[in-house]
Formats: structure tokens, C-alpha cells, sequence
């Protein structure tokens, strides 16, 4: 018996996006089930359990946002937004709602089917309680028991706070993670709105990890919104 894929729900009412992504899902394998509409978007996915939704946020009953916070209730499905609204601020909504990741449109199906198994890969931590004791990702590799964090087999000394801000991008590895949430974790909830603080540290982490900071594979940056650890290196 061959193993099935996994189910991608996609909520969005734009026939002929609909129609790019469900060839694009389809031609990879993917099973796929798409809604028109919020609220048959929210019963498709209490009805289907699927391993990743795809959620348009200019939906003609209900705002995005509201659905992804609904979700967010009673399921962790990774949850990408898609959507032609370009502003950051509606990207920082969306991920602070709950959603994983943002895709503005138009963007290419390699974007897309990229993204799609990062998200996939985060599922599967999920499920599997997923507390690792190393995180490895092509040449970095962190013990997380032993607080000890290698590049290509040479251990590299991080602060404490250094370390802090890593491993935090760990637990979230291939989400965007917005300046708010990180500065939350890592400093506490007096700190939020010190982004260039969060800048600062981030600079130093890159000249320690990264074998170009200018151009980093790692740690990277979602202008105006936050940082991601990239989770599809190979």
C-alpha cells in the first residue's frame, strides 16, 4: 500500500486562484479541498481534519482574520494566508491571530509548494510533541539539552540572551515570527516595542551563524514584520 498524501483545505473565492492551486497541489501529489466561503471553509475543516489549510483573508462572509482566530480555538493546522492585501500591518495581524505564514499574491507555485512543506514539516513537530533534543538544519545544529549550538562542526559561544532569541526561532522553525512575539518570548512584556533592540541582537546571531550575514540562509528577516528560521535547507 502506498502511503496517502496529505490534505490541503483551501478557503479562498477567487475561481481562478482557485483553479492555479488545485492544479499546482494536485500536480504534486496533494489531496486538496476548497471552499468558497468562510463559514464552509470552517465546517471543511472540522469536518476534514486537514494537515495544512490555505486561507484568502478577503472572504465574502467573514474577514480572514476572524477565521484564522476561530481555528486557532480548537486546532494548531498550520495556517497559511494568502491574500493581495500588501500592507505589513495586515501581515502582522494575521500572524499575531495565529496564522504560521504570509503569501501576498500573485506568487509562483515553487513559492508555494516551498512554504506548503515547511508548513507540513511544522505539523509533524506538532503531532509528534516534537521536544528534540538537537534541532539540525543543514550546517547548524543545536543541543538543545546541552545548550550547545554547532555551524559545520565548530561550536559557536553564544550570549545568553543570543541563545535565548535562537532557540525561540527554533520552536517556531519555518513560521514568521513578528517582532512583537519574539520580543515577547525573549525579553518579557515590558519590552514589546523595542524592535531595534531585537535588530541589534539578531546582527550579532547572524555574524555568529551565518556564513554571509548580508546574505543569510538561516535567519531571515520579513521586513517591517519579524524573522523566520528558515526550515527548508537542505
Amino acid at each position: 500500500m502506498t502511503e496517502e498524501k496529505e490534505l490541503i483545505l483551501l478557503i479562498e473565492d477567487e475561481p481562478q486562484m482557485r483553479r492555479f492551486l488545485r492544479i499546482t497541489l494536485e500536480s504534486h501529489g496533494y489531496r486538496f479541498v476548497e471552499a468558497g466561503t468562510a463559514q464552509e471553509g470552517l465546517m471543511q475543516a472540522s469536518m476534514r481534519n486537514p494537515d495544512v489549510i490555505l486561507l484568502d483573508l478577503g472572504l465574502p462572509d467573514l474577514d480572514g482574520l476572524e477565521v484564522t482566530e476561530r481555528l486557532r480555538e480548537w486546532t494548531q493546522t498550520p495556517i497559511i494566508v494568502i491574500s493581495a492585501r500588501e500592507q505589513e500591518q495586515d501581515k502582522v495581524k494575521a500572524l499575531d491571530a495565529g496564522a504560521d505564514d504570509y503569501l501576498t499574491k500573485p506568487f509562483s507555485a515553487g513559492e508555494l509548494m516551498a512554504r506548503v512543506r515547511v508548513a507540513l514539516r511544522h505539523a509533524l513537530r506538532l503531532r509528534s510533541g516534537q521536544n528534540e533534543p538537537v534541532f539540525a538544519q543543514a550546517d547548524l545544529r543545536v543541543d538543545l539539552a546541552a545548550r550547545r549550538v554547532f555551524v559545520r562542526d565548530s561550536e559557536i559561544h553564544l550570549t545568553p540572551i543570543e541563545y535565548k532569541l535562537l532557540t525561540a526561532l527554533i520552536r517556531h522553525a519555518g513560521k514568521v515570527v513578528t517582532h512583537r512575539q519574539l520580543l515577547l518570548e525573549v525579553w518579557g512584556p515590558g519590552q514589546v516595542s523595542e524592535v531595534q533592540y531585537l535588530r541589534v541582537y539578531m546582527t550579532q546571531l547572524r555574524h555568529k551563524l551565518e556564513a554571509d550575514p548580508a546574505r543569510p540562509r538561516f535567519l531571515l528577516n520579513e521586513p517591517g514584520i519579524g524573522y523566520r528560521l528558515n526550515a527548508d535547507e537542505e
